[in-house]
């Protein structure tokens, strides 16, 4: 398996409460723990790429810094280094999303930042990789149709809209947390969102200790909608590490073992149907960092234990 990462991928944000530096932790950790695996540094996007999916003022709010409300609209200090950081972070999710194409699996030790909308970013998430990646294999003439698993403990209410002007495209969401105007809302009984015909999203009501059950359940009933209409050339997995118990955000009962589990149902339904699945990181906020290394890890491990 390839997995694509750079130091670059860090932006110098100071003491934030993303944990920026798990991009760097877990590709350590990978490289002493998986000889077999080859991780290579990927090329940036371009401003091209970004252009196909986010508007030129934002583009060059994030880019000069100018103005600064619109530059931090994600809620990171800007920087000059954060326009390079993030058209290199998501050229790893397109890296990755290549790689898929001949191999079957990759995945980008970065994240898809599913918050980030057209004209503004959100909730630590400047340009939508995903959406970039996705856009920019179509113009390649490298896709047709793509689909885009969310299983972040957050609603990805920017892919979602990104998702709702591409027909091309499908985009489902499973979440504990909801997510809308730049704020979580923990409580999803009392918001539900209005999906699309081409986007769709499944709230999981907490329950205690049958917390596992109704996320394995919620796959069970959900991902073969990905496969409704045309067939998806691609599938990006946003493999969110903070729906784990100990997370801040978190109101579910899941342990490292059950999100294990959660990853390895995916890659099995991505290898059974031979759709090609890259996957990145998403989340992770618990005081332990370790915790955050250890759920992307294992996602690692499982996508090894159904591809390789």
């Amino acid at each position: 398996m390839t997995l694509f990462h750079d130091p670059e991928f860090a932006a110098p944000i100071g003491n934030h409460i993303m944990p920026i530096s798990k991009f760097g932790l877990v590709a350590a950790e990978a490289k002493k723990t998986f000889h077999h695996i080859a991780i290579v540094s990927p090329d940036p996007v371009t401003e091209p790429d970004l252009l196909r999916v986010h508007a030129f003022n934002y583009i060059s709010a994030v880019k000069t810094g100018e103005p600064r409300s619109l530059a931090e609209s994600q809620k990171f200090p800007w920087s000059p280094e954060l326009f390079p950081s993030v058209c290199l972070t998501a050229g790893g999710v397109l890296a990755a999303a290549r790689q898929a194409l001949s191999d079957g699996i990759s995945g980008a030790l970065a994240s898809g930042f599913h918050h980030a909308c057209r004209d503004h970013g959100e909730g630590f998430c400047t340009f939508n990789g995903l959406v970039v990646a996705l856009e920019a294999m179509r113009a390649a003439g490298q896709i047709r149709h793509a689909a885009v698993l969310d299983l972040d403990l957050h609603y990805g209410n920017g892919t979602a809209q990104l998702t709702a002007e591409r027909s091309w495209m499908r985009a489902l969401s499973i979440y504990g947390n909801d997510y809308d105007a730049n704020t979580p809302y923990r409580d999803v009984r009392s918001r539900r969102h209005v999906d699309g015909d081409n986007h769709f999203s499944v709230p999981l009501i907490p329950s205690g200790s049958s917390d596992r059950n109704v996320l394995m359940q919620a796959l069970d009933d959900h991902l073969d909608w990905i496969l409704a209409g045309e067939r998806p050339d691609i599938l990006l997995y946003q493999a969110g590490a903070d729906p784990l118990r100990d997370d801040p955000y978190s109101p579910l009962d899941l342990d490292h073992a059950d999100l294990m589990e959660r990853d390895r149902l995916v890659f099995e339904f991505a290898k059974r149907h031979s759709l090609p699945v890259a996957w990145v990181l998403a989340g992770g906020y618990t005081e332990d960092i370790s915790q955050v290394v250890e759920v992307h890890l294992n996602t690692l491990r499982a996508g090894v234990e159904v591809f390789v």
